[in-house]
């Protein structure tokens, strides 16, 4: 299947960072296998680091401007888990954004975190979510004041990013701590033009995909911690828990010389890439009806201008179709569609040629559907939260039949229903699903999206 998919000589807009290895010198990628070691004297432990292995780390937190630095071989899924058990203890409640990824919502189950959400901001231009209010965060604490602390995702996986220093300050001044899912900003260090990243804005803990926009490999990340309220040592203990007790040296190896080729390079080839995406944007915009997200689009919050979020249906094509054409047609693979847009991750490894290629994959799609706006859903509306019924902490001891999801109305789901990519849920467990979801989640489905927490017949499991 690998195979298969390299001689189809893919133009790739989705992650891992290093685009099937061109943002890596070669010199790297040679004997790649004798990277692959052990713990062994002389090699360095993951989980008790005094050689290399705690050297790179010291590194990485010098050049991220974070206290300590930890290498994540199992994701930043493992680094969120890490983020909250290390926080919160059972019981209590955390602030978390709505627009969470799954891998927050997992976090709190296995923490027995009670979740007090915030709704994001809402783009009904795009369709999509935008960011959370330094005012909503602030609401929000006085309301909870038991609350632990605020956690928040930014950028979004449309490269929205809220205004985090004015966060920051008010949680602070509450006295709690910011949690910070920045798997999306790994780069935002490494530019000065670029909305500001979390460590330099305040959060107390923060994770990265070194994976999504650095050149890395898959389920490599970094966790920073830049506080003195944080429990380091309990932080370690969790991370040894949650680990493999075998991690890849590969990962690690990979971490070090992506953050390596970022501080030698990274602004160079940043500044680079910025201006060949605007130049790119000029020439769509002269050429067809696709609009570019830009911040003149956003109501509130800055972009990260490497996120490349091309809304599809003003030219009549939804995003998952045109996703699909993309790649059967001109072998370009964009790294996510939802129902109105396509989202391109475009890295430092990206260079004028690839985005050439996405270009004329682009203009041929709108030449040769030839469709009309009127035959697309540009009708999109906000989401309004489920009810939670059953508490996260309990729904692992929840037992469940399985229904078919348009019978499931009024029913309490004990699943995550997901739109993947990008893995912000839809229905968490213990919330009651509505008639407005079961109608949106169908639509995903008709349209070409891939919806998880469905079996084949569609059916969901609920609470008995």
């Amino acid at each position: 299947m690998l195979s298969e998919y390299m001689r189809s000589n893919p133009t790739v807009f989705h992650m891992p960072g290093h685009k099937l290895g061109r943002g890596i010198p070669d010199r790297f990628l040679e004997n790649f296998a004798q990277l692959d070691m052990t713990e062994i004297p002389g090699t360095d432990n993951l989980h008790f680091p005094q050689g290399a292995i705690k050297e790179a780390q010291c590194l990485a937190a010098q050049a991220f401007g974070a206290d300590q630095t930890f290498f994540l071989v199992n994701g930043s899924t493992c680094g969120v888990h890490a983020m909250i058990m290390a926080t919160c203890k059972p019981g209590d409640k955390l602030i978390v954004a709505r627009d969470c990824h799954k891998s927050v919502i997992h976090g709190l189950m296995l923490a027995g975190v009670e979740p007090v959400y915030i709704q994001p901001g809402f783009n009904p231009l795009f369709g999509i979510s935008e960011t959370v209010l330094p005012s909503q965060v602030a609401q929000t604490l006085i309301a909870n004041p038991d609350a632990v602390g605020v956690l928040i995702t930014r950028p979004n996986y449309y490269g929205i990013c809220s205004e985090i220093r004015e966060i920051a300050q008010i949680t602070h001044l509450h006295g709690k701590m910011l949690l910070v899912d920045e798997a999306h900003g790994a780069h935002l260090k490494f530019s000065e033009t670029l909305p500001v990243c979390a460590m330099e804005a305040g959060a107390d803990l923060c994770v990265q995909s070194a994976h999504k926009t650095l050149p890395a490999f898959t389920q490599s990340a970094y966790l920073h911690v830049k506080s003195e309220k944080v429990d380091v040592e309990k932080l370690k203990r969790i991370l040894g828990m949650l680990e493999t007790s075998s991690p890849s040296y590969i990962l690690m190896a990979y971490l070090d010389i992506a953050r390596a080729i970022m501080e030698a390079e990274g602004k160079q080839r940043i500044e680079a890439l910025l201006q060949s995406i605007e130049q790119f944007d000029q020439r769509i915009h002269l050429q067809t009806e696709l609009t570019l997200l830009k911040e003149g689009h956003l109501e509130n919050g800055a972009l990260d201008r490497t996120r490349i979020v091309i809304k599809t249906s003003d030219a009549g094509i939804n995003g998952y179709e045109a996703e699909k054409y993309l790649r059967e047609q001109y072998h370009v693979q964009v790294e996510m569609s939802d129902r109105k847009n396509i989202v391109c991750i475009a890295t430092v490894a990206d260079t004028d040629k690839e985005l050439l290629s996405l270009e004329k994959a682009l203009l041929g799609m709108t030449k040769e559907l030839r469709k009309t706006a009127e035959g697309t859903d540009n009708h999109i509306t906000e989401m309004q939260m489920p009810i939670q019924k059953i508490s996260l902490k309990d729904i692992l001891y929840s037992k469940g039949n399985h229904m078919l999801l348009k019978d499931a109305v009024g029913k309490v789901s004990l699943e995550m229903i997901t739109p993947y990519p990008p893995g912000i849920p839809l229905v968490c467990p213990g919330e009651v699903i509505t008639e407005e979801l079961v109608e949106y989640i169908y639509g995903i489905m008709s349209q070409g999206g891939n919806v998880t927490g469905l079996s084949e017949e569609r059916e969901i499991l609920v609470a008995e």
